[in-house]
C-alpha cells in the first residue's frame, strides 16, 4: 500500500469532518512494530451523519463499497447486526480503481467504546495538519487482536505488549 493512497483517504475524511480511528496493521505500525499491509482498517463513529459524511467523502475520491450497501443502509444498526449475525460480516470493504493498492475496511460495529477510545487514541500527522489522524491505543489494539485470534494477531500482541512495557515509567 502506498502512503499517498492512505493519505488521500484520510484527507478526504478529515475534510468532511468525519470522526474515525485507525485500527489494524496500520495502527500497529504507527506504534512502532514494522510490518507490511495492503489494507487499512478504520472504525467510524457509527451515527448517521458521520456515516453519510464518510460514504460521501470516500465516494468523492472514487472509493465505493464492494457490496451494494448505501450509507442509509449502513446507518441502520439493525441491518448491521443482521449482517453480522447472518453473514458473519465484521467489516465493509471499500475499493477504488484510482487507488488499486489500497483496500479500506470499515468496521460495521464498534469494537470498543468509541468515545472513550477517541479520548485515548494517539494523534499523528501524515505530513500536514490536514492529514492528522487518530490511531487506536495499544490496549484497544491488543483487545481487538485477542478477539480476532489469528496467528498474525498473536504475533502483533506480543510486539505491542513489548512496546507497551517499554513505555511504562
Amino acid at each position: 500500500m502506498k502512503t499517498a493512497s492512505f493519505q488521500a483517504v484520510t484527507n478526504a475524511l478529515n475534510e468532511a469532518e468525519v470522526r474515525y480511528i485507525v485500527v489494524g496493521e496500520l495502527a500497529v505500525i504507527a506504534h512502532g512494530y514494522l510490518r507490511s499491509t495492503r489494507n487499512a482498517d478504520i472504525v467510524l463513529e457509527l451515527i448517521p451523519e458521520n456515516i453519510q459524511a464518510a460514504f460521501a467523502a470516500l465516494n468523492k475520491i472514487g472509493f465505493n463499497p464492494t457490496l451494494p450497501i448505501t450509507s442509509e443502509q449502513f446507518s441502520n444498526p439493525e441491518l448491521r447486526r443482521q449482517w453480522q449475525k447472518e453473514k458473519n460480516m465484521q467489516v465493509l470493504q471499500f475499493w477504488a480503481d484510482t487507488y488499486p493498492d489500497l483496500k479500506l475496511d470499515v468496521f460495521i460495529e464498534h469494537p470498543f467504546d468509541f468515545e472513550l477510545e477517541w479520548q485515548n487514541s494517539m494523534e499523528i500527522h501524515l505530513g500536514t495538519k490536514e492529514s492528522e489522524i487518530r490511531i487506536a491505543s495499544i490496549p484497544a489494539l491488543i483487545s481487538m487482536k485477542r478477539v480476532a485470534g489469528r496467528p498474525k494477531d498473536l504475533v502483533d500482541i506480543e510486539y505491542l505488549e513489548k512496546i507497551q512495557n517499554e513505555l511504562k515509567p
